[in-house]
């Protein structure tokens, strides 16, 4: 038998300063290398969007990334998505895109980084390609300019370092783990004093070094003495501590990460709000029309609770447009311009344009989008110099049957020569019941032409008007299959009661608002339960051009009953029962509610 010693054995000293072997490609630990690279992902983006942010604060809103891609998001989007957002979100629709944006790149982040956790060259492609679209999207806008890349590419920039410094703070841990593996003596040479490191003569047996037969192993006078001072496996040995640096190193750098971009987005907001146009319009004195309203008539509001007010007020007034951020215009710096199939183009400033004779009307307004008994109708008093009187100072061109008016964020909207020559109201305004214009309503300028859906009349901050045909040149609906002639279809809508409320019986008030712009309304009539029709009684008429309020006296049974109304017009017709859809020129059909009576 022999006998194996370990006499005379040397070992070189252990090195636990020394750096892990390259074994190829790091390989994610699980779930938590999953999560980690996760939140790198998460912090990388919000780190990109926050100097995005900050960098539109210096070239202007539009340049921001989720500006540019939701506008580009909203163009691409088939009608009929489009009708269902306006038609089930409403004013809140632009919210519910900007939401959808952000949990897209969230997901989109997410993915990111898992990926940058392992192979971190195709994180920063994620990126690359991130950076791409925001560019496509910022140089697709009818406005944009070439410093309205910048952000995208400078937060680009920054996601790309900020996850570079993320995920190798996340491997850092994993790392020094691996350092210590390698050596198979993580336990003992880490848990030594200081003082037995690196002695030649001492030999750490393992599991595969130690051989536990029947050959004994001769410990020679140069074994070890595991004596009294042997080594202490206290607390602070083992590799779960030996992890809490690089985790601490992750934790360090995501919080810096989050610092930068709460901090850059912030800064952003604030340069941002020098572009606002607030301040100017507060400094706007509109001055008295030269043509004003007569006094409303008596009888033109009816006194029943829950109907539609006869004028809706600015802050309730509907707003139906592309722009996810409003235009600020100031007035010190807008122009109009009246180019085309004229004769002498014109040029106005805000100040000519208020040197003009102002007209006042009152005018209700109607968004083609706007479904049966919905809500995108509503009555103002309006301001503005006559469209008329400013195509007659360029010299009309014969043969010009269009008038193509472009907005300030590049929106064109196509009206009809003769909607605006034939003696109606049509106005440039500049102030809406008795204030100037709000800025989500048009500030400094726009159009307003009774009798026309708004996306054929209706565009606000407005800066051009061109003299052209409509074979010549479609505009931004059109160009979507809309109708080009497009008047406002006879509608009545019931108020009160509300759709499926309770209501007690005996006489209970039936009313509401019709409307017919630019033809009256003279009937209104409400049937129970497919019966009888009833005749409303009508509030007294403000001109043909905007809605009247309607009511009618119930003698309500109990039980469960379904109300209809329908109107008439000035030219003696009727609304029709069919239902049709808002594409492509408008809905039509009775509104119609269902209520429970006590």
């Amino acid at each position: 038998m022999t006998k194996r010693t370990l006499m005379g054995t040397r070992r070189r000293p252990v090195r636990t300063d020394a750096p892990a072997p390259d074994r190829g490609p790091w390989r994610a630990p699980g779930w938590r290398g999953l999560a980690s690279g996760a939140l790198s992902g998460l912090l990388a983006a919000a780190v990109a969007l926050g100097v995005a942010e900050l960098i539109a604060g210096i070239t202007g809103p539009l340049g921001s990334p989720v500006v540019a891609v939701g506008g580009a998001a909203i163009d691409m989007t088939p009608i009929p998505v489009k009708d269902f957002a306006i038609a089930h979100f409403g004013s809140h629709d632009k919210t519910a895109l900007i939401t959808g944006i952000f949990v897209l790149l969230a997901i989109f982040a997410v993915v990111i980084g898992a990926l940058a956790r392992r192979w971190l060259a195709a994180g920063l492609a994620g990126l690359t390609i991130f950076g791409a679209l925001g560019v496509s999207a910022a140089l697709t806008r009818p406005a944009a300019g070439a410093t309205d890349v910048l952000p995208t590419l400078a937060g680009v920039a920054a996601g790309m370092a900020a996850l570079v410094l993320l995920i190798r703070a996340a491997r850092s841990g994993r790392s020094e783990l691996g350092a210590v593996r390698e050596t198979g003596l993580e336990t003992a040479e880490a848990a030594k004093p200081e003082g037995y490191r690196g002695l030649e003569t001492a030999e750490v047996r393992t599991p595969e070094t130690v051989n536990h037969g029947p050959e004994t192993v001769n410990h020679g006078p140069d074994t070890v003495n595991h004596g009294p001072e042997t080594v202490d496996h206290g607390p602070d040995t083992g590799p779960a501590q030996r992890l809490v640096p690089g985790r601490r190193r992750f934790l360090a750098a995501g919080a810096g990460m989050a610092v930068v971009a709460v901090a850059a987005g912030a800064g952003g907001d604030l340069l941002l709000r020098r572009f606002s146009a607030t301040t100017a319009r507060n400094q706007v004195r509109l001055p008295a029309a030269a043509k004003a309203t007569p006094r409303l008539p008596a009888g033109a509001k009816l006194d029943v609770s829950g109907i539609s007010s006869f004028y809706t007020p600015n802050n309730s007034f509907y707003r139906v447009d592309t722009d996810l951020v409003l235009p600020q215009v100031s007035p010190d710096q807008w122009t109009l311009q009246i180019s085309g199939m004229v004769d002498r183009p014109v040029k106005l400033s805000f100040a000519d344009l208020l040197r003009q004779p102002l007209t006042e009307a009152d005018i209700t307004l109607v968004c083609v989008s706007n479904e049966v008994g919905g809500p995108y109708a509503g009555n103002a008093r309006w301001l503005g110099a006559s469209l008329a009187g400013l195509l007659r100072r360029a010299g009309l061109r014969s043969g010009a049957d269009q008038v193509l008016s472009t907005s300030v964020d590049g929106m064109t909207i196509s009206t009809p020569v003769s909607a605006v020559m034939d003696g109606r109201n049509a106005l440039l305004a500049v102030g809406m019941n008795g204030q100037p214009l709000p800025i989500a309503h048009g500030f400094p300028a726009r159009m307003v032409v009774p009798g026309l859906y708004g996306y054929t009349s209706a565009t606000k901050w407005i800066t051009k008007l061109e003299l052209t045909t409509f074979a010549a040149q479609k505009a931004y609906w059109t160009q979507r299959g809309y109708a080009a002639q497009a008047p406002i279809k006879t509608e009545a809508r019931i108020d009160v009661p509300k759709p499926l409320s309770q209501v007690p019986k005996g006489h209970v008030a039936v009313a509401g608002v019709a409307w017919a712009p630019h033809r009256g309304i003279s009937a209104v009539e409400v049937s129970v339960d497919n019966g009888a029709w009833h005749e409303a009684r009508l509030a007294a008429a403000d001109g043909i051009d905007t809605w009247r309020q309607w009511v009618w006296n119930w003698d309500a049974t109990p039980g469960l009953h379904q109300l209809q109304v329908r109107a008439t017009d000035g030219t003696g017709a009727t609304q029709t029962s069919n239902r049709t859809g808002v594409f492509p020129n408008g809905a039509t059909g009775w509104d119609s509610v269902v209520v429970t009576v006590a």
